[in-house]
């Protein structure tokens, strides 16, 4: 039994259940039971089943986005947004569940047809963090589902209520409908289940969304027994900004990205690269916007910042502090856990680092912002591609040749690129991931249906 905390006043919430191996075998057994009724109803039909399931998560926003905030600790604002993008992509389901096909191409042989059908892979393993707990499980299931795949899902362990409140709001639309719940399974579970997903030939795609040093040890696993992967790992995002930008958009852009969800998103901003010539003015600017936000309980409609997820958190928030300061970093704004109960620490601003100093190189999953300076272009596109992860990047400037040579191929790496926007943030309309040890995945928009489906020819 597993005890879930509250992030913003360390107290217990609810004791959860964890599944045995036990229960994992008799879930997979059912959800490979539930796909056979699942891959015989029409898509039109299954969308119509997952548009239900949007209009359900839509009657329970306030109510689910508050879990969100008393068991993962964001904001009240995040929390509804989170509950709304599975709304969203619900709806992206639909329209897509009238529209998956494959060409009919011309044959060379005289009265042959040659045709590419798309079939669903059959069950899709969904292994989600604790820091989006509602939206990336959105993601998968609703693309997934309409591609004609059951999915079994396993969240975070600190999230427990969150998993098990969706997935009683899902069982019930697909049960009224009169098909199997298990289309939509659950277990909740630790690292036994997650390896036993991995090594389980019965699952057909497994999703993991995590760090990258558990996704490398995910996608070996996989690898080994053929199977198929989507990997969402780990991101050290940069903000780079040119002497022409506009410090307006600037300044509260890079405030949302480094200090939104407490810095704990794939795509926060991480690293703030500021051309020489307005280096001091940004930084002083920025500092004086870090006094301003707002920090308190997450479910207060006032607050913009709320406590980090875990007390391991704060302590892995103290030791990138210090090796900042060793690798001759200066804090010029926070670097202090703060004073109240729960996990809250200080939205901190380091500068005075050289871009590659080691801790730069690493994600700390919190709101740490390295500022660096740079002088040129070509080297500034460089410092944003020498990191091992390649998920999201941003320029601030007006000049319309640089931007077109960002997006090029010596501009970014990154599989999310972004002109005069900040780092977070994603649209459901267009695929999500990254490159590098990202790993590679894309889920939710454009063709990412793709990869939950098998093409035969």
């Amino acid at each position: 039994v597993v005890t879930t905390y509250c992030p913003a006043n360390g107290q217990p919430i609810a004791s959860v259940r964890q599944a045995s191996l036990e229960d994992y075998e008799e879930t997979v057994k059912k959800a490979k039971e539930a796909w056979k009724v699942w891959a015989d109803i029409p898509a039109p039909k299954r969308g119509e089943i997952v548009r239900q399931i949007g209009d359900a998560l839509r009657q329970k926003i306030k109510v689910l986005g508050s879990l969100v905030s008393l068991e993962m600790g964001k904001i009240f604002v995040e929390g509804v947004g989170e509950v709304q993008e599975y709304v969203d992509v619900c709806d992206y389901a639909v329209g897509l569940s009238r529209m998956i096909g494959g060409p009919i191409l011309p044959s060379e042989r005289p009265g042959h047809a040659l045709i590419e059908q798309w079939n669903p892979v059959g069950l899709v393993g969904i292994i989600t963090a604790f820091n989006f707990p509602v939206a990336v499980y959105g993601w998968n299931s609703a693309i997934a589902m309409i591609c004609g795949n059951a999915c079994l899902w396993k969240g975070a362990p600190t999230t427990s209520l969150i998993s098990v409140a969706v997935t009683k709001i899902i069982a019930k639309v697909l049960e009224d409908n009169k098909v199997p719940g298990a289309i939509c399974s659950l277990v909740c579970g630790g690292a036994d289940v997650g390896t036993a997903m991995a090594r389980d030939e019965r699952m057909d795609l497994l999703s993991f969304t995590g760090s990258t040093k558990v996704g490398k040890q995910v996608a070996l696993m996989v690898q080994e027994r053929f199977g198929r992967s989507l990997l969402e790992l780990g991101g050290n995002n940069a903000i780079i900004v040119f002497e022409d930008a506009d410090l307006n958009l600037v300044i509260p852009s890079a405030l949302f990205a480094a200090v939104g969800t407490a810095g704990q998103r794939c795509t926060t901003a991480r690293r703030l690269f500021l051309h020489e010539s307005i280096h001091d003015e940004v930084v002083s600017k920025l500092a004086k916007a870090y006094a301003q936000v707002r920090i308190g309980d997450p479910w207060d409609s006032d607050t913009l910042y709320g406590p980090l997820h875990t007390k391991e958190a704060v302590k892995m928030f103290l030791d990138a502090v210090e090796q900042a300061k060793q690798q001759g970093g200066s804090v010029v704004y926070g670097g202090k856990v703060i004073n109240r109960p729960g996990n809250y620490v200080e939205p901190t601003i380091v500068t005075g680092l050289p871009h590659n100093a080691p801790i730069v190189h690493t994600e700390t999953f919190a709101p740490i912002l390295y500022v660096l300076k740079f002088k040129e272009e070509e080297e500034v596109f460089a410092w944003n591609n020498e990191v091992k992860q390649g998920l999201s990047s941003s320029i601030f400037t007006k000049d319309l040749g640089r931007i077109f040579r960002w997006l090029g191929p010596k501009g970014s790496d990154c599989g999310i690129v972004n002109v005069n926007i900040p780092t977070s943030g994603a649209e459901i309309g267009g695929a999500f991931g990254g490159e590098k040890h990202t790993g590679g995945g894309r889920e939710s928009g454009s063709d990412s249906w793709k990869l939950y489906m098998r093409r035969s020819t």
